[in-house]
């Protein structure tokens, strides 16, 4: 994998800082970037925004979130069968989670005890008990599922099927499916406002979000994007992040390079910002400031101030990324 060159002084500097953390660090500032032809993860310094390490994953790293304690990240590794735990005091790999076959998306119980894992070739979400690495309970869905998101108050899993597309909504207290709302073409990945009302759906072959009822888990509205000079065919919106107010959707177009800036209440699409090729993931830092954004096939990560909406610096972090997630 080829980083840009920084000086040894820089690199040491940098290094040190990231690694004098507390044996349990958390909220250490650190970005992360799934590299998925790379495997590995590019570890950038939250103030400089370089990269000062990559941790070595099994194949092909994708989805990845932290630990509700933020000690630990975990990372689909999905052409190893396995989730990676990476200590983040460490910046290492412990110990791996083996999850079934070719999964990709997950999330956490809010408790951090059980991880909820779309497998695609099994049309199935598999649920693991993470204290005891093991397999408690399988779920059948629809063809090649993706999308994984607990509601915020973890009582509901909301699981995307691209090939019917469909939204399975899954109670995880018996993981029975209470109701398959069909939506857009090709569904990908969820947001989801605070209260839970609305959950918002990516479809990435519809060029637009479906917006569902959380409480009737009905279709309520859609959202389409139609960035100019761009035909219909090339705006592919895979990414979906949301402010923690709930005011704000951020959604990657996929192959149209761009993202779009919806206002929730009105579902308006307020502006379109260029980023980088096939705009992928995004995740936005804490306090909303600043969005960052997976370009897969330009290799690097936009950085995007969201009071201007201007892409402040674009960083290289090796081949294909994924998924961003920010320690803070």
């Amino acid at each position: 994998m080829i980083f840009p060159r920084l000086p040894a002084s820089l690199v040491g500097a940098l290094l040190a800082a990231a690694l004098a953390v507390p044996a349990h660090a958390k909220n250490t500032g650190l970005i992360f970037v799934s590299s998925e032809n790379d495997n590995a993860v590019a570890v950038l310094d939250g103030k400089t925004h370089q990269v000062i390490k990559t941790v070595a994953t099994g194949k092909r790293p994708r989805d990845m979130r932290l630990s509700p304690d933020g000690s630990a990240l975990f990372v689909i590794a999905s052409n190893s069968n396995r989730v990676d735990v990476i200590d983040i005091a460490q910046l290492k790999v412990t110990h791996s989670i083996p999850v079934g076959e070719d999964p990709e998306m997950f999330d956490l119980s809010p408790d951090g005890k059980r991880m909820y894992v779309s497998n695609e070739e099994d049309a199935q979400v598999t649920v693991i008990d993470v204290g005891s690495r093991k397999k408690i309970g399988k779920i059948e869905v629809g063809e090649e599922p993706e999308g994984v998101k607990l509601s915020p108050d973890g009582k509901r899993l909301y699981v995307t099927s691209e090939v019917a597309n469909m939204v399975h909504v899954i109670d995880p207290a018996t993981n029975g499916i209470l109701a398959n709302v069909v939506v857009g073409n090709r569904p990908r990945r969820f947001a989801i406002t605070p209260d839970g009302g609305e959950v918002w759906v990516t479809n990435e072959l519809g060029g637009a979000v479906t917006v569902l009822d959380g409480a009737k888990n009905t279709l309520k509205a859609k959202v389409e994007f139609k960035p100019k000079g761009f035909r219909p065919d090339d705006v592919t919106p895979v990414g979906i992040t949301m402010s923690r107010d709930g005011k704000t959707a951020y959604v990657t177009l996929g192959r149209a390079n761009h993202i779009a800036i919806v206002d929730v209440a009105s579902r308006q699409v307020t502006d379109y910002v260029l980023v980088g090729n096939r705009a992928w993931g995004a995740t936005l830092n804490r306090d909303g400031s600043l969005l960052f954004v997976a370009n897969g096939l330009s290799d690097d990560v936009s950085i995007v101030d969201t009071a201007s909406r201007k892409v402040l610096r674009s960083v290289p972090v090796g081949r294909v990324p994924h998924t961003v997630v920010v320690d803070d």
